[in-house]
């Protein structure tokens, strides 16, 4: 078993060689991995391309939700983005705070980072900063941010109540975040586990769905809601390779499986750096 950084390692090098693919390849495999099926098309990631501030140059299609539509971005603000791969949801929120705002895009992966660099000098976009870091320590100050959004990373990451920890630190008394992801709900069945984790967007560190929520809460978040889930289908010629007939109809029942979740807290007003002041 992989220790922490072992595993940060895997997705690093994992995530260098997806910057250099297109987004149609991406889409159609475990978040660029390479799996195959031939029923694949857009598994996890929502449609962008109506969204203000959309750059098909940015979207390499490993998402699993729409944060950026659910934040709640108003003018001037201060938005940072975990994970911000070629710069997406960077450019989205860029639309909703305008050129009065500023927006932050945070990614460990140096591939990632040149690229929504140029592809933000191309647009010239020069309200929109990405610094490399690991979003367990993140490269910027405490009380900054109004808002902060991540799609499908925090999965990636073996300490999540850290992150939690960073989020709350960097967030502004009042402000929030609104964050998809990808959870559990119930155990999936043994013969699917390995190739779950390997197919459906990288669910290897997703946790259980309750737990998530708790970590959010144990860390000092309120106003806790879930914005939107969906379920993560897995084709069929995928099941049918682990599970029998009977076992695929159950696990399609929906009651368990994987999930994607786009979940918003607040930081509460009365906050003061990492400790409360009521």
């Amino acid at each position: 078993m992989e220790n922490a950084e072992q595993l940060k390692e895997i997705v690093r090098q994992k995530y260098s060689e997806i910057a250099l693919q297109d987004k149609e390849t991406n889409q159609s495999s475990c978040c660029g991995s390479g799996c195959c099926t031939t029923e694949v098309t857009n598994i996890m990631s929502d449609d962008y391309t109506e969204l203000n501030g959309y750059n098909p140059d940015a979207d390499l299609g490993l998402g699993c939700g729409l944060p950026t539509q659910f934040a709640k971005i108003k003018k001037g603000n201060t938005v940072i983005d975990l994970g911000s791969g070629a710069g997406n949801d960077c450019f989205i929120a860029r639309a909703e705070t305008g050129e009065d705002g500023k927006v932050i895009g945070i990614d460990f992966t140096p591939a990632m980072i040149n690229k929504a660099r140029a592809n933000a000098e191309k647009l010239g976009y020069y309200n929109v900063e990405f610094r490399q870091g690991d979003i367990e320590n993140m490269p910027v100050s405490s009380n900054i941010a109004d808002v902060i959004v991540s799609n499908c990373v925090l999965n990636l990451v073996p300490d999540k109540d850290k992150v939690f920890k960073e989020i709350f630190r960097v967030l502004k008394p009042g402000g929030h975040f609104s964050i998809s992801d990808i959870v559990l709900i119930g155990n999936l069945p043994e013969a699917l586990r390995k190739d779950a984790e390997m197919y459906a967007g990288c669910v290897s560190g997703a946790i259980q769905k309750e737990a998530y929520l708790q970590l959010i809460k144990a860390n000092g978040f309120s106003n806790i809601t879930i914005q939107k889930e969906k379920p993560i289908n897995i084709p069929n010629d995928i099941l049918k390779n682990y599970l029998s007939e009977g076992e695929i109809k159950d696990f399609k029942k929906g009651d368990k499986g994987i999930f994607s979740l786009t979940v918003y807290a607040e930081k509460s007003k009365s906050c003061c750096g990492t400790e409360c002041c009521n």
